[in-house]
């Protein structure tokens, strides 16, 4: 019988995303949790994972050395940090493990680094693994052409004050949605119709707001002359985020070397 049990490796183990990760994974019949990893000289190094989030022993001990569990995994999953996400997708890339990446802040190199690497493996790379946030942005795209270039836009992001990219990833992805909608939409316009097309992304303002323990909140403002329309996602906890990774873990299984988004996973 062939074990389709999918084994991973969490990267950034301690952190709120981590911690939440390995509950799911506890709890869950085809993902198993086979690494996890904390930062070099962390006080988690060497605990039991599961006594880690509070729940019971899962023999799987915390490390900060990726090269000494390479066995231990199919798939890396990564919430931590641009330089540690770059150092653990570099090992990926030469052991040819698939892995799913959803830090923050990449600069330019470092998001060529990615998409040269996924020549090699297959790699998600995603700002937000909600769902319900990746349904919204398809529903951006077809609500552009209608009313978007005739509007003041408007994105207000409200995270934990312990969040630290201002704007977040999933601000800036909601942006370059519109953005992209908008130049599509000029180009496949018919002659006889005018738009302005001087709409740019400094035009899409972004208010970044850190405050308490709020998870997520995204709203997007559209308002011209006549009516406004505001459209808001909030993550009540971070299974919002975690289903998303264990929906993400079952698709990428099974897929050849590539850049792949929530959206591929989703099928939208």
């Amino acid at each position: 019988m062939i074990n389709t049990d999918i084994r991973v490796a969490i990267s950034g183990a301690g952190g709120r995303m981590g911690r939440d990760l390995i509950k799911a994974i506890s709890q869950h019949d085809r993902v198993v949790l086979g690494a996890a990893l904390g930062r070099r000289d962390s006080e988690i190094i060497g605990i039991d994972a599961g006594e880690l989030v509070g729940i019971s022993r899962l023999n799987v001990k915390i490390t900060d050395n990726l090269v000494n569990v390479l066995d231990k995994f199919d798939i890396l999953i990564d919430f931590s940090g641009p330089e540690n996400s770059k150092y653990c997708l570099s090992i990926c890339e030469k052991y040819f493990k698939s892995i799913i990446i959803g830090t923050t802040g990449f600069n330019e190199v470092e998001q060529l680094f990615i998409k040269k690497a996924s020549k090699i493996i297959p790699i998600i790379l995603a700002a937000n693994f909600s769902i319900g946030i990746n349904l919204l942005l398809k529903l951006l795209e077809k609500y552009i052409k209608v009313i978007a270039e005739y509007s003041d836009i408007k994105i207000i992001e409200v995270h934990h004050r312990n969040k630290v990219d201002a704007p977040s990833g999933t601000s800036l992805m909601i942006r370059d949605v519109i953005s992209n909608s908008i130049v599509s939409y000029l180009k496949n316009c018919s002659s006889n119709i005018y738009i302005n097309s001087n709409k740019q992304d400094d035009d899409i303002n972004i208010t970044t707001i850190r405050v308490n323990n709020i998870i997520g909140e995204h709203t997007i403002i559209f308002a011209n002359n006549n009516e406004k329309i505001k459209i808001t996602h909030k993550a009540l906890n971070r299974n919002a985020f975690v289903n998303g990774v264990l929906k993400a873990c079952l698709w990428l299984k099974w897929q050849k070397n590539g850049l792949y988004s929530m959206k591929d996973v989703l099928n939208i």
